[in-house]
């Protein structure tokens, strides 16, 4: 999979893309994240991007020229399944949306500042728009970190255990079970005896149990989907 990002502050990125899981994912050349500077392609020598919004009001906004001109550039090297624009009233990231986006082979992120983009990229050029939280961040850097992450853990060869990843919270609308390790009796805390009987018929029935009791109480919301 390739991913591009689009974005004012690459340095909010390379860290988070530069470690554990995605830094194997990358060595192992099942992902390729490239991530550009869009003042690359500002309107002037000072590195302009963003200009007042029309009608007033606070905040500047990311102008429509730099964004074209760096969408049309990197459309020739390839062509993108998805365009994605990370911002707050994007449609809510869920693990069904991870496990679809991680089936596609080019994305292509843009990473919002300031006030936003000129609402003509969304109109002409955006195909996904995706939020992580009802809450505002300062830019969309986080937010295609973290879907980045999302995505790139579940590409075929990238996690040790492959099946580890289809155990996960939310790909069954269910929490996780409760996982234990050694020791087996720590201050009189036990692992529960069905861990340890070496059953795996009863072992997955307990941890189905444990994920449909947990999922009722912290998030029942979640059985409503199913």
């Amino acid at each position: 999979m390739h991913i591009d990002i689009l974005t004012v502050l690459p340095e909010l990125l390379e860290s988070p893309l530069s470690h554990s899981i995605m830094k194997r994912a990358q060595e192992k050349g099942l992902l390729t994240v490239e991530i550009h500077q869009l003042r690359k392609w500002a309107v002037n020598e000072y590195g302009q991007v963003d200009d007042y919004q029309y009608g007033g009001g606070a905040g500047m906004v990311m102008m429509c020229e730099p964004l074209v001109k760096a969408i049309e550039e990197l459309s020739v090297a390839r062509t993108y399944d998805e365009i994605i624009f990370l911002t707050p009233d994007g449609e809510q990231l869920k693990q069904k949306m991870v496990n679809t986006l991680s089936l596609k082979e080019n994305l292509l992120l843009i990473c919002g500042h300031y006030k936003g983009i000129d609402q003509r990229i969304r109109d002409h050029f955006v195909t996904k728009e995706i939020s992580i939280g009802d809450y505002v961040l300062s830019g969309g850097e986080l937010p295609a970190a973290i879907l980045v992450d999302a995505i790139g853990r579940l590409l075929p060869g990238v996690l040790n255990d492959e099946t580890s990843a289809l155990f996960d919270s939310f790909q069954d609308n269910l929490l996780a079970p409760p996982v234990y390790s050694r020791p087996v009796d720590f201050r009189g805390w036990k692992v529960p005896d069905v861990l340890m009987s070496g059953n795996h018929r009863l072992i997955e029935e307990w941890r189905h149990e444990q994920s449909l009791q947990r999922t009722k109480e912290r998030r029942p919301d979640l059985l409503d989907n199913q």
